[in-house]
């Protein structure tokens, strides 16, 4: 055998013992003749030592030891000498005596040191395979099996039938352009690679399986970021005869034993709700991060009756006027105001106003236009302070939502207002939009896909032609303000899916062609269903407390789809 036991397992309590090791050279030195070997594996690191007057041959073979040499080592362990034990090590008490060496494998000179700080990321992805070694990426590996593992077995002991869907399958509207195969065999055609195994979980719902889930591979060729690759992986989940309440407690339950398996924290439940309105208005983001305050607050009655034409015409129109309070934020440089600024007409704004309250006094263009009343209760509306930095937004409501959402976010980074904080802050957003406007197509777009199932009392709303008005039994868990899974209840009646094509306007071809095979599994006798899909990729990297999913993935492509180490593509 290579090895009797690895490189953390040693302790006082083998000493005496007879051990043979196996791993890779650490760190070596060589302290007046004597060689000291720190060896690793997996597992972590122990001392070697070679003594040359016990063993000159199998030191002076050790002395021309590299680093990342592959070697196996036998000996005894003993006591470290008093005063030399390391007591930051598990190993640290103890060493192992060697009396025999043999050298498996020599290592090159390193593209970049292991222990070191990371080299950047191009040039560790083209060494992917040595990157691993670092103990970072090795401690992240280790966290998304035990992330896995959790996942499977809650799921399993809740019934659920992990059923693996297919690969090679037919392109459908999901949102972002597909990848495609050619077939040999048919020539002209093409498979799609999927983006979600959405329309097979629903139809094993339709033959019958009930409890389905997958840790599925994704495919989605769309503009790359720190939390997206163009293949991931996700916790697919879908069941029959369920309602959102039964798959909050289903997700809560399995998110309270991943966290317990992963980070050993204990997570509360029930999660806190909002629904998709009640988080852009109060947060400007259907995500929110609530681990900071910085709320939108509405102005409205404020400047209801203002003579401030910007405010009181945004709110004459039918739209909106908000503000945010950044504390302490008043000594802002003009260069981070011009960003921010930037930013807001970026996302629709058509400027920045703002105030800095500063000196004793309020600092900004727009303040000549305020009443004393109106001030008053800005400062209490508000609670602005010396110091504060407030920015408005005068908008269609949407428009002001977003904006300051963004604003809002990039502030806390700048502030660093969650730095070294250990909340974990999980929350359910519901009741998204059903439909958006594309102005560009001059369409109705379904927000998440055409058979997410409308609430019930919004059906009317999608005869009367109100589009815009009509809520989805759809759902989001966020985390930290990072959207971790989101899912539907889905429409399992023809009679309600062709009301919903309709008012998207799939012509009746459109609809055999695209989807003539889930539309007639409809027609079998298909139960009500839902379920949702979480981003494992993205838990893993906030469990990990990484900022990119690169950092949690083995074998990623970098930010410009490209995978280095293989040259692919």
């Amino acid at each position: 055998m290579y090895r009797t036991h690895h490189c953390n397992q040693l302790r006082a309590a083998d000493i005496g013992a007879a051990a043979t090791l196996a791993g890779w050279v650490h760190m070596h030195r060589d302290l007046g003749g004597v060689i000291f070997v720190d060896l690793r594996d997996r597992e972590g690191i122990t001392q070697v030592v070679f003594r040359p007057e016990e063993q000159p041959e199998i030191t002076k073979l050790a002395h021309t030891l590299r680093q990342e040499d592959v070697i196996q080592v036998s000996g005894h362990v003993a006591a470290r000498i008093e005063g030399q034990a390391n007591m930051s090590m598990t190993t640290g008490e103890i060493e192992l005596v060697a009396d025999a060496l043999r050298i498996l494998n020599r290592a090159d000179v390193l593209p970049f040191p292991i222990d070191g700080e990371a080299a950047n990321e191009d040039l560790r992805l083209s060494y992917r395979f040595f990157d691993l070694r670092r103990p970072q990426m090795t401690r992240n590996l280790r966290m998304r099996h035990r992330v896995t593992k959790a996942t499977r077995d809650y799921l399993d002991e809740q019934g659920f039938l992990e059923i693996e869907t297919p690969i090679l399958s037919k392109s459908t509207p999901e949102g972002a352009r597909d990848f495609l195969v050619p077939s040999r065999v048919a020539p002209g055609k093409f498979y799609a690679l999927p983006q979600a195994p959405q329309q097979y979980k629903q139809l094993l719902m339709v033959g019958g399986i009930e409890k389905y889930f997958q840790i599925a591979k994704c495919f989605r060729d769309e503009d790359l970021r720190a939390d997206r690759q163009p293949e991931f992986t996700q916790i697919d989940i879908e069941a029959s005869f369920i309602r959102p309440e039964d798959i909050f407690a289903l997700v809560e339950g399995m998110l309270v034993a991943i966290f317990r398996a992963s980070l050993s924290v204990e997570v509360p439940t029930p999660f806190p709700r909002l629904t998709w309105r009640e988080a852009m208005d109060q947060f400007g983001s259907d995500k929110p991060d609530r681990r900071f305050a910085m709320n939108l607050v509405d102005l409205a009655d404020v400047f209801s009756d203002s003579s401030f034409k910007m405010f009181r015409g945004a709110l004459d129109s039918g739209g909106a006027v908000k503000a945010i309070n950044a504390k302490r934020f008043a000594g802002i440089t003009t260069g981070q105001l011009e960003d921010l600024t930037t930013m807001a007409k970026h996302y629709g704004a058509k400027g920045l106003a703002f105030i800095k309250a500063e000196n004793g006094e309020w600092k900004s263009p727009i303040v000549k236009f305020f009443t004393p009343e109106e001030r008053a209760v800005l400062t209490q509306t508000l609670a602005i302070e010396e110091g504060d930095l407030v920015l408005f937004a005068a908008d269609k409501w949407e428009v002001v939502c977003e904006v300051l959402g963004r604003l809002r976010v990039r502030i806390a980074e700048v502030q660093k207002l969650t730095d070294g904080s250990d909340t974990l802050d999980f929350l359910w957003v519901t009741e998204f939009p059903l439909m958006a406007f594309d102005a560009a197509e001059d369409k109705w777009n379904a927000v998440h896909h055409p058979f997410t199932r409308p609430k019930a009392e919004d059906v009317p709303l999608i005869e009367r032609g109100e589009f815009g008005d009509a809520r989805a039994e759809a759902y989001d868990v966020v985390l930290n303000g990072v959207e971790i899974g989101g899912g539907s209840i889905r429409i399992h009646e023809p009679e309600l899916q062709a009301k919903m094509f309709a008012a998207l306007g799939v012509s009746a071809e459109d609809q055999q062609t695209m989807f003539g095979h889930i539309l007639r599994a409809f027609r079998l006798g298909a139960p009500p269903h839902g379920g949702i899909a979480m981003g494992l990729d993205r838990m893993v990297m906030l469990i990990c407390g990484e900022q990119s999913i690169r950092e949690v993935m083995a074998f990623p492509k970098n930010n410009r789809g490209q995978d280095l180490m293989s040259q692919s593509p």
